[in-house]
């Protein structure tokens, strides 16, 4: 008997009994649909994760100083300016400072967060990197001379003057910890950071953004405006390990502390690889556990193919007795097997596309359903039906025809 016949005989016995085969395939279904739900959901979180990183700046670098070291190994202007002129693959660099402080106008008096470093802060920082709205950033002649300017967001200009915006030229006066006040013009508003939830959340509670000039925060509290780190950004990603240790190098000779660790450099490429390989382990894991359904339903098919086997048993002996091979009996229902589980996988392929299109619609995310992945699930759904078919397969192979012809 060739193939097609043994095809069409498995297909004609499969849709002879519907129900039984479509609970038969029920536990290859749910399995093969929660495997590429899961895959193309965390594949897709994965993505979605790595397009954050790439946009937060693959191709920068965070260098900081150790939490022992004394005050003549922090970074200095000199040691910026060093840094500039003797790695060109650097393109902007600012210090990443930051500081809580009370912020006062005319009308209100709020806590904040101060950002304040060099020039290039404006595009190291992500809190402060936002379009400008109104007037300018501070620029390095405003660094150097250490004026008294200031750069706030429309959320903050809106909850010091009465929801005014445009307040370029307007002072406010930050405030120290120690009692000391610190006058600024504000010379240029960024776009707002907390404008998308309004309504949402009580903005009242929302901390207010500031960036000025480091060499200007060193007024009001010279201590905070130590620099302990730096935020540099490269030419491209492929100058990272190259740029880093160069810094860190540059700065140990600089500050005479060559084999002390003091400096570190980490860069989001590292942090993207670590996060990368955890979503990998645990997207693998949870289809892992999602896999054992697969092996429930292959069990079913196992225990539905001996029924079927007992219940054909004479049909068996008849075949044989007629002229059929134990191989022909064999492929018989091991085709039987296979396709049972393949349409099985077919059907859970296609429910696990739309749960997963589904639930990344609702966490607003793009789902990934690769060919390989589709591929894959079809040949291991067809590779349990070889193998949980194999067994009853063999055994109605190895049916005596005589005996067989006997049974009741």
């Amino acid at each position: 008997m060739n193939i097609r016949e043994n095809f069409k005989m498995a297909v004609d016995s499969i849709f002879s009994n519907k129900l039984r085969s479509l609970l038969t395939m029920l536990g290859i279904i749910i399995g093969i649909a929660a495997v590429i739900a899961i895959l193309s959901v965390g594949n897709g979180a994965t993505s979605e994760i790595t397009k954050t990183f790439n946009d937060f700046g693959a191709s920068t670098i965070s260098l900081s100083v150790s939490d022992n070291t004394s005050v003549g190994e922090t970074i200095t202007d000199a040691d910026i300016e060093a840094l500039k002129n003797s790695i060109p693959e650097i393109t902007r660099i600012s210090p990443d400072n930051t500081a809580n402080t009370t912020v006062r106008s005319d009308f209100d008096s709020r806590s904040a967060l101060v950002f304040s470093g060099t020039s290039d802060l404006q595009y190291t920082n992500r809190s402060m990197e936002s379009t400008i709205t109104y007037g300018r950033y501070f620029n390095q002649s405003d660094y150097d001379d250490a004026k008294e300017v200031v750069v706030i967001t429309e959320d903050t200009a809106a909850a010091l003057f009465n929801e005014r915006q445009n307040v370029i030229g307007e002072t406010i006066q930050l405030i120290g910890n120690t009692g000391n006040t610190l006058n600024l013009k504000i010379i240029g508003i960024v776009e707002g950071t907390f404008q998308e939830l309004q309504g949402s959340f009580d903005l009242s509670q929302m901390p207010l953004y500031l960036a000025l000039p480091l060499t200007t925060m060193k007024k009001l509290n010279p201590t905070v405006a130590v620099m302990n780190s730096l935020t540099v950004q490269v030419t491209n990603k492929d100058a990272i390990d190259s740029v880093s240790n160069r810094m860190v190098r540059l700065l140990e000779n600089r500050h005479d502390t060559v084999g002390e660790d003091m400096y570190t450099a980490t860069n989001f490429l590292q942090a993207l690889d670590q996060v990368d390989s955890v979503l990998g382990l645990f997207v693998n894991f949870i289809a892992a556990v999602a896999g054992i359904a697969l092996l429930v339903g292959g069990i079913g098919v196992m225990n539905i193919m001996l029924v079927s086997v007992t219940e054909r048993t004479r049909e068996i002996g008849t075949r044989k007795a007629l002229g059929a091979t134990t191989n022909t009996i064999l492929f018989q229902f091991l085709m039987e097997a296979v396709i049972l589980t393949l349409i099985g996988g077919i059907i859970g392929l296609v429910i696990g596309i739309l749960l997963a299109n589904g639930i990344a619609s609702a966490l607003d995310i793009v789902p990934t359903i690769t060919l390989g992945s589709v591929i894959l699930v079809l040949l291991f759904s067809t590779a349990v039906g070889v193998f949980f078919g194999i067994y009853p397969a063999r055994k109605a192979a190895k049916l005596d025809p005589i005996e067989a012809l006997r049974y009741e």
